[in-house]
């Protein structure tokens, strides 16, 4: 009997894969588990890759084949399924992202890439990288809209985001695109698209004050967390570490202002932007 033929990039090539994955491991008889042993993995992580919601590394790919009998085809397309236009440290999270059912996420200094407009996010990409071509800047540009754009579904991902205080008060850009940044979350919420709260300064060292969180519940897999750093990201699946995250955030969210406390005082941090001289 023929094996499966190669995936075609241009159609969804990590859902495939899965897909693919799925089949073959049933096909041999295992479950999640007894093709996650030997592979030194998890049985939710073998469910996140049939999910399509992790990434195939090459040498999981070899092992796979070597182990379902499957003449080298994990090995073949796990390339062509990982391509990616984010940054390496980002792709596995950013494509999780899209196909999660609930995002939560805490944001210590940034505005949360799904939330920034085009200006905003130009100042953040021309301040991580100053010496780069501006065709550079405008591809980092259009695929952090192209992540935003999940947001034009008028129900779902759920978006929950806990912005420190600090985000309203750091000024990326100028004047004019903070007051830009701030009235279009202000705009999500009342469109009731987003729920927003807002850290105070005021409520002192909290749980997450190492970094920014994100949190992502899928409809058939998992959740996930992911952890990011200076040009580094990492994300977890284990239940125990992700249950714990997952703490953290709602004492986090505990400690924030209301979203109609928050929504007051971020659109009145953007009125004061608008009326500061450039």
């Amino acid at each position: 009997m023929p094996g499966p033929k190669d995936l075609d990039p241009s159609t969804s090539p990590r859902a495939l894969l899965g897909a693919e994955l799925r089949h073959a491991r049933e096909k041999a008889g295992l479950s999640q588990r007894e093709l996650g042993e030997p592979l030194f993995v998890s049985a939710s992580f073998i469910g996140q890759l049939e999910a399509g919601t992790r990434r195939m590394q090459h040498d999981i790919a070899c092992r796979i084949d070597e182990i379902l009998g499957t003449n080298g085809f994990f090995e073949r397309n796990c390339k062509a399924a990982n391509k990616s236009k984010y940054p390496d440290h980002f792709a596995e999270a950013a494509e999780a992202e899209a196909i999660a059912t609930t995002i939560k996420e805490y944001a210590p200094l940034l505005i949360p890439g799904l939330l920034q407009t085009e200006a905003y996010a130009r100042a953040v990409f021309r301040a991580y990288q100053p010496v780069a071509a501006e065709s550079v800047i405008d591809d980092l540009v259009d695929a952090r809209l192209e992540r935003a754009r999940l947001l034009d579904d008028p129900t779902k991902p759920l978006l929950w985001a806990v912005l420190d205080e600090a985000v309203l008060r750091r000024k990326v850009g100028d004047e004019v695109v903070m007051a830009e940044a701030l009235g279009h979350i202000g705009a999500m919420m009342r469109r009731h698209r987003v729920i927003v709260q807002v850290l105070p300064f005021e409520a002192g060292a909290h749980m997450a004050l190492e970094g920014a969180l994100k949190l992502m519940a899928f409809t058939d897999a998992p959740p996930l967390a992911y952890l990011q750093g200076l040009g580094t990201g990492q994300l977890e699946d284990d239940p125990a570490t992700v249950a714990r995250h997952e703490l953290t955030y709602d004492l986090v969210a505990a400690s924030a202002w209301s979203p109609q406390e928050s929504l007051a005082l971020i659109e009145s941090v953007a009125e004061d932007y608008a009326h500061e001289e450039p």
